[in-house]
C-alpha cells in the first residue's frame, strides 16, 4: 500500500482551528473534522509522531495526547508495528428506538444484505411461550437471520413470532426484505422493550460473525408489542467492535 501520509500533511497547519485552546486539543479538533468530513478514509494511515513533530514544529507529548485521546475516542485506530491508521465508522443504532437494519446501513452509505439461516414453524416452547405473553404449544415461527454491512456481519438475529399475530411471516423471503418491513405492516408496533448486555459469543456464533473467540458482543433482548399482545421477541447479538448503542435524553 502507498504512503499518503505527505499528502495528508501538506497545508495541514493552515487548517489547525484558531482558538485559543491548547496545541493537543486543535490538533486533535482538525484531525477529527479530516475523518468526519470522509477527507481521510478509513484504514487510510495518517502520520505518524515523528512526522506530525517534524511538519507542525510541536512537541511530541502534545502529538501523542492528540493521537491518545482519538484512538479512545474511536476516531483512530493504533495498530502495533503498522502506525495509526483512520478507524472503520461503527455501525449503530439508537437504545430507545427499533428501526429498519437496511435502512440504517444505506444511511451510512453502506451495502445491505442479508443471509436467511433458519425459518420454520413450530409449537412454542415453555420458555418461549412465557416470552411472547402465549400459551405453550401455540404455533409460532422461529427464525435467524445474519445481517452484513459492506459483506462483514454486524448483527446475527434470532426471533419468534406469534403466529397468530403475523400469520404469513413464514412466507417471507428475508433475504429480500427484513422482518422488520413484514412485522411493522402485519402488526405495527405500539411499544417495546430492551434488554442490553455484553456477552461471550459461542463458537458458532463466532464462525457466523467472523469474529475470533474473545471478543465481546453487544447483545440486545427484544420484544415488541402490538396493542396488548407481543408481537415477536429476538435476541441480536453484536460484534463489539462494529458496533454502538447511543440515547438521547431530555428532562
Amino acid at each position: 500500500m502507498a504512503d499518503s501520509t505527505p499528502s495528508l500533511l501538506d497545508n495541514f497547519f493552515s487548517d489547525l482551528p484558531d482558538t485559543p485552546a491548547p496545541i493537543y486539543a486543535r490538533l486533535k479538533q482538525a484531525i477529527a473534522h479530516k475523518v468526519a468530513s470522509g477527507q481521510w478514509q478509513p484504514n487510510q494511515r495518517v502520520p505518524s509522531e515523528a512526522e506530525w513533530v517534524k511538519a507542525l514544529n510541536v512537541s511530541r507529548m502534545t502529538v501523542n495526547r492528540a493521537l491518545r485521546e482519538l484512538t479512545a475516542e474511536g476516531v483512530l485506530t493504533r495498530q502495533q508495528g503498522l502506525g495509526t491508521f483512520v478507524a472503520q465508522k461503527k455501525a449503530h443504532s439508537a437504545l430507545f428506538e427499533v428501526h429498519n437494519i437496511a435502512e440504517e446501513v444505506a444511511s451510512r452509505g453502506g451495502v445491505y444484505r442479508a443471509e436467511q439461516l433458519q425459518l420454520l414453524r413450530g409449537k412454542a416452547t415453555v420458555e418461549e411461550a412465557v416470552n411472547l405473553g402465549i400459551r405453550t404449544n401455540q404455533e409460532i415461527f422461529r427464525s435467524v437471520i445474519l445481517h452484513f454491512e459492506n459483506d462483514l456481519p454486524i448483527q446475527l438475529e434470532e426471533r419468534t413470532v406469534n403466529a397468530v399475530l403475523a400469520p404469513d411471516y413464514g412466507a417471507q423471503d428475508f433475504t429480500r426484505q427484513t422482518p422488520y418491513v413484514y412485522l411493522m405492516q402485519a402488526a405495527p408496533m405500539t411499544e417495546g422493550e430492551h434488554l442490553v448486555e455484553a456477552v461471550l459469543p459461542n463458537e458458532r456464533e463466532c464462525d457466523l460473525l467472523q469474529i475470533s473467540e474473545s471478543e465481546p458482543c453487544l447483545q440486545i433482548k427484544r420484544r415488541t408489542w402490538s396493542g396488548d399482545q407481543i408481537v415477536t421477541a429476538a435476541r441480536l447479538l453484536h460484534p463489539g467492535s462494529r458496533f454502538q448503542l447511543f440515547g438521547h435524553f431530555s428532562r
